[in-house]
């Protein structure tokens, strides 16, 4: 059997067809390569595109669409709702079938090298396939972002893992690694005061005292006219959806704030919904074998 990984790109686009179908297309034509899901979002301007693949497929595939982002993104000219530091933000490698975790940092380490000589880009590597501590979190490299990150370069501690120890002139910088699955879930709030939402995050995400395995921003959605709660949840197998769902909406009740729903980025695992099914449901010694579908797959 083949070897299977996934691939979550992040780019710095999401709101100019034209680019994004250009940034897609080698996705798309690649061989070995299937993309499962693409979600442009015009409030966060950013691109998520979920696909799998065999190892040597996904870097060939991801170095072509790298190298179409930095021709049609401009850092110098983008905004967005959600923190950047590069036209390709972040490439998570994520083991899928038949793979072992080591392998998806090998993976990331190649695409790193091959980009950064092919394409003049500074890489940061982070979580399973970071190079020190301090750069495990994604958060911690991306702090500053595009803008900040012309002077925090500079810095020795900030060196890249790979390339130029400078910004790409209109490409930024990115960082590639190798993670757990990763589950992009947001809250909307029905409210326009974005400092509800950003206290509402601190007192969600881990890194403030919060939830274990949670990362989470206040952001404000301008078209929508209300603001949210964008999080990461990167293990949710020890800290479900309806956790971190059931906080927000606790901790929206003390500013009189209702939420006005929620929504995934890309895809995720089955297990993390049924796990949400199981805790509202009360359900008892609840298993995926008594979905349908499952059973009916098992049978084919």
């Amino acid at each position: 059997m083949k070897k299977i990984m996934e691939c979550v790109p992040n780019f710095s686009e999401g709101r100019d067809q034209e680019r994004i179908d250009r940034i897609v297309r080698p996705l798309e034509e690649a061989e070995d390569v299937m993309v499962l899901d693409t979600a442009p979002d015009e409030d966060h301007n950013r691109l998520v595109v979920t696909m799998i693949g065999t190892p040597e497929a996904l870097k060939e595939t991801m170095l072509k669409a790298m190298a179409e982002a930095i021709e049609v993104i401009d850092m110098e000219e983008h905004s967005g709702g959600h923190p950047r530091m590069g036209a390709v933000d972040v490439v998570p490698f994520t083991p899928v079938r038949n793979v072992k975790m080591e392998e998806c940092v090998q993976t990331a380490n190649e695409l790193a090298r091959r980009a950064a000589e092919k394409l003049d880009l500074p890489i940061y590597l982070y979580e399973e396939a970071a190079t020190s501590p301090e750069r495990e979190n994604l958060a911690h490299i991306r702090k500053g972002e595009y803008e900040g990150f012309k002077e925090k370069i500079k810095e020795p501690e900030w060196e890249p893992d790979y390339g130029p120890h400078k910004l790409h002139e209109s490409a930024g910088a990115t960082v590639i690694g190798a993670r757990m699955p990763l589950v992009a879930f947001n809250v909307n709030l029905d409210t326009e005061d974005v400092e509800i939402a950003k206290e509402i995050a601190r007192r969600v995400r881990h890194s403030s005292g919060g939830l274990r395995y949670c990362k989470a921003i206040g952001l404000e959605l301008e078209e929508k006219g209300m603001v949210q709660v964008s999080m990461n949840m990167t293990d949710y197998t020890r800290t479900g959806l309806y956790q971190s769902f059931e906080m927000i909406k606790f901790e929206a009740e003390r500013y009189g704030v209702d939420i006005a729903g929620s929504e995934l980025i890309g895809l995720l695992p089955s297990q993390a919904l049924f796990d949400v099914a199981e805790y509202y449901l009360g359900l008892d010694d609840f298993s995926p074998d008594q979905i349908m579908e499952n059973r009916l797959l098992e049978e084919l």
